[in-house]
Order: C-alpha cells, then sequence, then structure tokens
C-alpha cells in the first residue's frame, strides 16, 4: 500500500516537473510553437438566407466550417445577416468579415461597409458576395473589387482544373501547381481583375476546361478565380456554390491559407505572432 502511495505521488511528481519545465521551454526564443492564452481575434462571418438555394446550402457548409476553426478558442466567430446590427465602433472590432454569399445592398449598409474597409478592415469573399452587374449601382464595389461586372458564367456547377499563378505567395506557396476543385459555378468578369494593376490574381481557370459548361458553355478569355487587391485588405474566392465545395483537402487548405493571410494583415499587427 505504501509504496502504491509512493509511487502515485512521485508519478504526480514528475509530471509536474514536465509540465513546468514544458511551460518554461516554451516561452524561450527557440521553441517552435506560439500558444494563444485567449483568442487571437475577432472575425464576422456575413451571410444572408434570403437567396437561391446553393447559396444558402453554401453559407450552411461555411458557418460549420469556420466555427470548426475556432475550437480550442483560437478565434471568437459570430455570425450575421445584416452590418446594420453593429454601428462602426462595434464593426471595427472584428479584424475581418467573412462573406459567404451576399454583399451589402442597403445604403446604410454599404456606407459604413465601405468606411471598414477604407480603414484597414479586412474581408474575405466567396462567390455571389463579389457579384456586381450593371443593376447593382454602387461603383465603389467595382472599385474594391478590382474588376468590372459580372460577365458570364458557366452551368451547370462542375468541377474545374485551376493554376496557380502566383507560387510564393502565403496563399498559394503550399498548394500543387494545378489542382482540380470540387463541382461550383464559376464567375468571369470584364474587365479581368487582372487588367488592374494594383490586383494580384494568385488563381485562374485553366485554359484546358475550354469548352466549359454543358448548357452555359464558356469557350474562351481570361478567367482569374481568387485574387487581391493591394488597395485593400481583401481576398476574394469564386467558387461558393452548392454543398461540395468544402468537400476536398486542397481547396480547403487554400480557404484557410487566404483567411489566415487576411487576418495577418491587420494594421493592428499580426495576430497569429502575438
Amino acid at each position: 500500500m505504501a509504496t502504491r502511495i509512493f509511487l502515485r505521488f512521485f508519478s504526480f511528481l514528475l509530471a509536474s516537473f514536465i509540465g513546468a519545465a514544458c511551460c518554461l521551454y516554451a516561452q524561450s526564443d527557440n521553441y517552435p510553437a506560439n500558444y494563444a492564452k485567449e483568442p487571437r481575434f475577432k472575425a464576422l462571418l456575413y451571410y444572408s438566407e434570403n437567396v437561391e438555394e446553393a447559396h444558402k446550402q453554401f453559407a450552411k457548409d461555411a458557418i460549420d466550417f469556420f466555427t470548426r476553426l475556432t475550437e480550442g478558442d483560437g478565434y471568437i466567430l459570430e455570425t450575421t445577416s445584416s452590418l446594420k446590427e453593429y454601428d462602426y465602433e462595434n464593426l471595427k472590432e472584428f479584424n475581418t468579415i467573412i462573406a459567404v454569399n451576399i454583399s451589402p445592398s442597403d445604403p446604410e449598409e454599404r456606407k459604413l461597409f465601405e468606411k471598414y474597409m477604407e480603414n484597414g478592415g479586412g474581408w474575405l469573399g466567396f462567390h455571389a458576395a463579389g457579384y456586381n452587374d450593371a443593376n447593382t449601382g454602387w461603383p465603389w464595389f467595382n472599385e474594391f473589387l478590382g474588376c468590372g461586372n459580372f460577365y458570364c458564367n458557366n452551368w451547370p456547377p462542375q468541377p474545374a482544373l485551376v493554376d496557380v499563378d502566383i507560387s510564393d505567395s502565403p496563399v498559394t506557396k503550399n498548394l500543387p501547381v494545378s489542382f482540380v476543385t470540387p463541382e461550383t459555378e464559376w464567375y468571369q468578369w470584364n474587365p479581368s481583375p487582372r487588367e488592374n494593376p494594383n490586383v494580384e490574381v494568385l488563381l485562374s481557370l485553366s485554359p484546358k476546361n475550354y469548352p466549359f459548361g454543358l448548357k452555359d458553355v464558356i469557350f474562351y478569355g481570361d478567367f482569374p478565380v481568387v485574387w487581391r487587391n493591394s488597395n485593400y485588405r481583401m481576398i476574394y474566392l469564386n467558387y461558393g456554390h452548392g454543398d461540395r465545395c468544402f468537400s476536398d483537402a486542397t481547396q480547403n487548405l487554400l480557404t484557410i491559407n487566404a483567411f489566415r493571410y487576411v487576418v495577418s494583415q491587420s494594421p493592428d499587427g499580426d495576430p497569429f505572432l502575438k
């Protein structure tokens, strides 16, 4: 009995010693990891239920995907269907807005969003969140995206071969030079964002896909699918239609890379280094 008690006490002391040693080592300059003691930042996921079914499906999956990324309280995620729930002072507390299937349409929301982005706010936008045509009536949004209006699309949704344009970007450095995405609908823009000197196109639809589509067929043209406008802290991701977009590890890695990059460029400093 005494031996058993001694062994338990010895095990406790050993575990305490190892734990203390690990904590001391973790605080040293040459330790390879940085453990957060509290959430590193806040993100606001912006979505709508008043959209077509495929875009609602994507929003549901996006909420699940980004919620799972908060495990361990690495960051705080809130969701909203209206930016008017926040005034500017509240909105600027969020490092990044994740716009999954909507862009602001209300004049008050647009004014608030413009102020947020013009003052260093972050934006990760998917598919329909970047849709903009002649009827949108928001010239600033064209400047923000760095391209012209929606031009055409393939139909039905389908997988596509995409090529990495810039392989040394933090968003693409661990991706294959080409890969096949899950099925989605793809938007083409005119003028292309590639014509804007402030835009960095990171991935494009491969010309090997043409002719692209079965009902609505695209035969040619420049087709960027992921880009950033250096005038703002933003990345646009063309995919986001239906319930297959989070089914592929490579595309999920791209999504996380893009999210991490936008967050890391905060004017308040990179929260991953804190």
